[in-house]
């Protein structure tokens, strides 16, 4: 019989990398146990060494197993539920979405920088750098490309796959900057807040009483 698996995660109003992992855990309809680690405090220094080598989250524990990296652990996933279609079965859709999560994972720098994910934040305003502007018109690129492969406003392939779990976080930083200047940016981030899972995470991170204070420019 499978063994329980438990996701490790930092805060839900920070941490992206933990999102990114929690809601494509949560889209293949597994059950999982949450240990929430709030960052930059002495529970997380203390504790993170029991389940991370690299003493950062997101981890996934099945077993004796231990994943710790977002990207790893959303593939590991779709190796493990492949009913979810956590890929489009499109072989060139396949590869496009493979192309837009992996340069996700490396890249957008200047972005995060200037803009950290702050799911509580509401209406700030600032203006980004040149190389963070760049990052913004990358992600603008990447629905283009989406949309022209797969018309719509919801699911960048038609459901959920892992590149919608890896740009999620990103709309979330849109919603709290007001960085959505198109209508393509708009729709998708009208979607990504309607999405049930999208919600239920908002709603802990709402509740959530620690402030990083960094993260609260």
């Amino acid at each position: 019989m499978p063994q329980p698996m438990t996701l490790v995660i930092g805060n839900y109003n920070y941490s992206s990398w933990s999102l990114r992992a929690w809601i494509t855990l949560r889209k293949t309809g597994a059950g999982f146990e949450v240990i929430r680690l709030p960052m930059d405090t002495s529970e997380f220094h203390e504790r993170i060494g029991e389940y991370s080598p690299t003493r950062r989250v997101p981890v996934l524990i099945e077993g004796d197993l231990v994943i710790w990296d977002s990207l790893a652990i959303s593939e590991f996933l779709a190796e493990r539920f492949p009913m979810a279609r956590l890929w489009p079965e499109d072989v060139a859709q396949r590869a496009v979405a493979r192309s837009i999560a992996a340069e996700m994972h490396s890249g957008l720098t200047a972005m995060r920088e200037e803009f950290p994910m702050n799911c509580r934040a509401r209406d700030r305003h600032f203006e980004p750098s040149q190389r963070a502007g760049e990052d913004l018109a990358r992600v603008e690129q990447w629905l283009q490309t989406c949309r022209q492969l797969v018309p719509g406003s919801g699911p960048l392939f038609g459901h959920y796959t892992i590149t919608d779990g890896m740009l999620i976080p990103v709309l979330l930083r849109f919603n709290t900057y007001c960085l959505a200047k198109t209508r393509l940016t708009q729709e998708y981030l009208d979607w990504v807040l309607r999405d049930a899972d999208v919600m239920e995470w908002m709603e802990h991170a709402a509740k959530e009483i620690e402030v990083i204070e960094h993260d609260e420019r």
